[in-house]
């Protein structure tokens, strides 16, 4: 975004909804993969509790979401866009009385929409349709309580932009990232998985079996985002023409962040910075004044019971995350720590499953199923991710643990304490704990 300092892209509208609500700039996913963290936003729930594992698995019917407690608190309610649990399904699913959704991951261009139970050809750009759909929503429902979950394709790979902004950026300099080269020095006390991944199909001498280049991946990235932010302001124009702009709670964020060159890599999955991080933005003035940024950790899980709290609604048991109202207000004390988990897929074998713990000073991977080096970076100090702390400390294919080979008695220690606190984040919200990592 351009609020955040990008050097050329672009943003006006995400600008605008920034400039009137609250910026969050520690904002996060516990899981960098799109149907697993979509299931997050809606039940509150990590990964390993709600079970969409991977892009194909189906939410269960029997956790409740924030959209289904809502409708039964009155509201109207609609989900319009990307579904995107359950494979290629989009039928609709409890708790919306509006659905406007497409199979999978749809198209940029002229997609077949199944609205409500119908499925037809849409003529058009899909930004644009589902903003349509958006704004005719809000503007039926107006008068009443009404909750729209509005869930866009963009900026999903491969991306296509709109005719309208084809040609935007064509010259503008590509910014590369410092850990983009491939060197012995940047992959220093790196897992080897990760360096031999730039030629697989998430890597920068790969991509998507090297369909495309990278300049021209990162611009047409941009080009589709144009889109995005076009929608925004749609919706925003809408709301401030119907007076609803001062008290309706709008939050943008997006399912997962997305690597463009960091360490080889483009996509997501991994648990570095640029595949966990997300955009995420609070407008609503009647609630909490406006121009401001916060720096507490904001998750994936904390859009549920947000959204429940600012509806009075009462915040399910099952929901493992905080409300934002609190933070977003000042108040109280925050998080310093969460659990990030992603699960090994057969469709992407080259990304192992990670489990980690990202506290406010660290990141520490712990990695399943290879014998390979084990990660921990101190952000503040090296927000680059270069120097893993844990490099040397390889593991070795003799079934021994990794705390074996630490033989430095205060990394030792560190180390010891994260799986302990991942240990009882698992505990505290029905995972299954390592035995390995007891005290």
């Amino acid at each position: 975004m351009s609020c955040q300092g990008h050097p050329w892209i672009k943003t006006p509208h995400l600008d605008r909804l920034a400039q009137g609500g609250v910026l969050f700039e520690n904002a996060f996913v516990t899981t960098a993969l799109c149907s697993p963290s979509r299931a997050s936003v809606l039940t509150g729930q990590y990964v390993h509790s709600h079970g969409v594992l991977d892009n194909v698995t189906a939410l269960r019917s029997d956790l409740p979401t924030f959209p289904q407690l809502l409708q039964q608190q009155g509201y109207k309610t609609a989900l319009i866009g990307k579904w995107h649990m359950g494979g290629d399904s989009d039928d609709p699913r409890p708790g919306f009385d509006q659905w406007v959704s497409f199979r999978g991951q749809g198209l940029y261009n002229d997609p077949v929409l199944n609205i409500n139970g119908k499925r037809d050809k849409s003529p058009g750009y899909v930004s644009d349709l589902l903003t349509n759909h958006a704004v005719d929503f809000v503007r039926a429902n107006a008068t009443s309580p009404f909750m729209l979950y509005l869930s866009h394709k963009a900026v999903h790979a491969d991306f296509f932009p709109a005719d309208r902004h084809k040609n935007l950026y064509s010259s503008e300099p590509i910014p590369y990232p410092k850990t983009y080269a491939n060197t012995d020095e940047n992959y220093r006390g790196k897992p080897e998985w990760v360096r031999r991944q730039r030629q697989s199909w998430h890597g920068v001498d790969g991509m998507y079996n090297q369909r495309v280049n990278f300049e021209q991946f990162y611009r047409d990235y941009a080009r589709t985002l144009a889109g995005l932010d076009d929608s925004i302001g749609g919706v925003m124009d809408e709301l401030k023409r119907l007076n609803l702009l001062e008290d309706t709670l709008v939050i943008y964020m997006g399912d997962n962040g997305f690597m463009f060159g960091e360490h080889g890599l483009i996509d997501k999955r991994t648990m570095y910075e640029s595949s966990i991080r997300v955009p995420m933005i609070a407008h609503c003035p009647a609630m909490f004044s406006g121009g401001r940024r916060v720096s507490g950790m904001a998750l994936n899980i904390d859009i549920c019971p947000t959204m429940l709290e600012a509806a009075g609604a009462a915040k399910p048991a099952t929901v493992h995350g905080r409300s934002l109202l609190p933070l977003m207000r000042g108040e109280g004390q925050w998080r310093t720590e969460f659990l990030y988990e992603y699960f090994w897929e057969r469709d992407y074998p080259q990304t192992p499953t990670v489990i980690g713990l990202r506290t406010d000073k660290y990141s520490y991977m712990h990695y399943h199923g290879v014998w390979d080096i084990d990660e921990l970076y101190d952000i503040r100090r090296d927000p680059e991710q270069s120097n893993n702390l844990l490099a040397g400390y390889r593991i070795r294919n003799e079934g021994g643990r990794l705390l074996n080979r630490i033989t430095d008695a205060e990394m030792r220690k560190r180390v010891v304490d994260f799986q302990q606190r991942i240990n009882r984040i698992l505990a505290e919200t029905g995972g299954r704990i390592d035995p390995r990592w007891k005290a």
